[in-house]
């Protein structure tokens, strides 16, 4: 289950990268801010899913 987490993740943070970079070129807040947000939720989400995999082994 982890490898598919880190292909999604993998993918949105290049997504990010390419909203910060479109940013950058066109000197807009808003996509600088998407972008941020999208890497923020893919590091969340991986801390979930660790955060979650370790209090279901100790449950088991």
């Amino acid at each position: 289950m982890l490898i598919p987490i880190l292909i999604f993740d993998v993918a949105l943070v290049a997504w990010s990268l390419h909203l910060m970079q479109s940013a950058l070129d066109r000197q807009e807040f808003s996509l600088m801010l998407a972008g941020t947000l999208v890497a923020l939720s893919a590091g969340a989400m991986l801390v979930v899913y660790f955060i979650i995999g370790n209090c279901l082994s100790r449950l088991s």
